[in-house]
């Protein structure tokens, strides 16, 4: 049992507290029902802890690392016949929070589950987010510890101004960075066998040459 539960287990506030959390996650449940009733497919959205998160327009340099590491992910997926990519509208459901990263990736058996009228997806098995000045927080913070939690098996945070992509992997529940790497070549574990130039993510021109090169090795 983890330290904060052991403290609230021993108060003789405790039945107090279990009641005020489960009327918490009551009016939650809500409002996420809500939530989900109300989508709109062209606002990308997000719940989080109680909360509707609406995002901004997205700078260039943040859609282009989107573009240049969804192609790369997306043709090396779709050659291999590994699942599938989505990017940026996928809404993700976790147990308590919807989230809608700006890439991932589902292995085979998840994947075969998708229709054309697929709205939320389940957990996936890699999640990359390029960082901006109003998700970051988030992204290091509630997503980075949600992630881990449901079994996300690695995670990419990508920021574009400063070019750098993070890696994680999952280590027993909680993620172990792997690399800061702003030069070479990356390795992913989550997609077996997909490597990509870090410069492709956020060179135009970089990212061309290793789609040239991935489509000629298929």
């Amino acid at each position: 049992m983890e330290a904060i539960l052991e403290k609230l287990v021993q108060s003789p506030k405790f039945p107090r507290y279990v009641g005020e959390l489960n009327e918490v996650l009551r009016l939650e449940d809500a409002a996420r029902k809500r939530f989900r009733e109300t989508l709109d497919e062209d606002v990308r959205e997000e719940f989080i802890n109680g909360e509707v998160v609406t995002h901004m327009p997205a700078r260039d340099r943040h859609s282009v690392s989107v573009q240049n590491i969804g192609r790369l992910l997306s043709v090396f997926v779709q050659i291999n016949r590994l699942g599938a990519i989505r990017s940026e509208q996928a809404l993700t459901e976790f147990s308590r929070n919807d989230y809608a990263p700006d890439i991932c990736f589902w292995r085979v058996d998840e994947a075969s589950r998708f229709a054309g009228d697929t709205l939320i997806y389940p957990v996936p098995a890699f999640i990359c987010e390029v960082l901006s000045p109003s998700t970051e927080s988030r992204d290091r913070g509630v997503k980075f510890e949600d992630y881990a939690a449901h079994g996300v098996l690695e995670y990419w945070m990508v920021d574009s101004e400063l070019k750098f992509i993070e890696q994680y992997f999952l280590r027993e529940s909680e993620y172990q960075l792997a690399g800061k790497f702003t030069e070479g070549v990356i390795h992913s574990r989550a997609i077996e066998h997909f490597e990509m130039p870090v410069a492709a993510a956020f060179d135009d021109q970089a990212n061309l040459e290793a789609l040239r090169k991935l489509l000629a090795a298929s």
